[in-house]
């Protein structure tokens, strides 16, 4: 291997190690708030990706007939768990939100998307898909299992991305497809080309790890969205909602994942499971960041970019074992260096 061959290996590992470092960073928050490992983080980048790549293309996506869905039911599940304090003003609010809203989003669609508007509109109409469903799934599966184990949480969280999955193929087909860059922007430095694509993707890892690092340390909203994962009965007692600290979470999640499938897309095929692969290595990094720091995530999940790219060259069949090997020797110094504590029952 000669040192062009090394600096490229490099960059593809850095920009695939950002994009890995987003899908963690997602993990650390949505664990911090929720204490739900969230499995399905995958789907929201599979689903904004390809919900892009189709409306380059004028077509219009099947993810607002998803959304319309899960609208639907997260407002018959709302009605349900506040059945004893409903009132007219509280259902009204919550078709607004989950009935009227959706069908708006899909309305806009239709219209917008045979226009073949430029990549940017797109990318917002993406947005505009994929952000609401992170609460509508929150309602969906999680809210009603809040107070369960976080063994429980995390098989929920299987049983949501499996289903997520699925509906992707239903969605999407078992084609792949690839979307049209954001930005043609493209520098020279030295042997390497940086495309404003991946300094895109660069610069979103590092205002995303630094905004949530200052926002759960700094402000006391953000201090008391962690209470709630720590104690929950506690923060109820002190005045904060949880409900809605879960609904938050989801929101930036699914925005960080519609953008991180929105700026890979251009970058690679995309399929309607290439998500969960994303996602497991975002998982890595969060577990070497411990669950619980943004700029360790991001760290380690430069280092599994790298470690994938290194391997990909000297032993491409063996590149997946060998950057799921790196998180063992993690676990095993995590195991023996914390002390295990039993889950208070509320």
């Amino acid at each position: 291997m000669d040192s062009t061959i090394l600096l490229f290996l490099l960059q593809d590992g850095i920009t695939n190690g950002a994009l890995y470092g987003l899908l963690g960073i997602v993990t650390v928050l949505v664990f911090a708030v929720t204490r739900i490992i969230f499995v399905p983080q995958g789907e929201f980048v599979t689903y904004g990706a390809l919900t892009l790549a189709l409306l380059d293309t004028g077509r219009v996506p099947g993810t607002i007939w998803l959304l319309i869905g899960f609208g639907v039911v997260a407002f018959a599940v709302e009605l349900w768990m506040s059945r004893h304090d409903l009132n007219a003003r509280k259902i009204v609010r919550e078709a607004l939100i989950k009935i009227i809203l959706p069908c708006l989003i899909a309305l806009a669609v239709i219209w917008l998307a045979p226009m073949k508007l430029p990549p940017w509109a797109n990318l917002l109409i993406t947005l505009a898909i994929i952000t609401p469903m992170g609460p509508y799934l929150y309602t969906i599966a999680f809210r009603p299992v809040a107070e369960a184990s976080v063994l429980t949480l995390f098989i929920v969280a299987i049983g949501v991305h499996l289903s997520m999955q699925g509906l992707g193929l239903v969605l999407f087909g078992a084609e792949g497809l690839r979307g049209t860059p954001l930005s043609t922007l493209s520098l020279p430095v030295g042997p390497l080309v940086a495309t404003g694509q991946t300094l895109s993707i660069y610069v979103l890892t590092l205002v995303t790890m630094a905004a949530l690092t200052y926002f759960f340390n700094k402000p006391l909203f953000g201090k008391a969205l962690r209470a709630t994962a720590i104690n929950r009965l506690g923060a109820r007692l002190v005045g904060i909602r949880t409900s809605l600290s879960g609904a938050i979470a989801f929101v930036l999640a699914a925005i960080i994942g519609a953008l991180t499938g929105a700026l890979s897309a251009p970058m690679t095929t995309i399929y309607y499971d290439t998500g969960f692969l994303i996602g497991l290595k975002g998982f890595i990094a969060a577990i070497i960041g411990s669950l619980a720091s943004y700029p360790l995530t991001v760290i380690a999940a430069l280092a599994v970019g790298i470690a994938e790219a290194l391997a990909s060259f000297y032993a491409s069949q063996f590149k997946e074992v060998i950057v799921f090997t790196l998180i063992i020797p993690v676990l095993i110094w995590l195991s023996l260096s914390s002390h295990h504590v039993e889950e208070e029952e509320e």
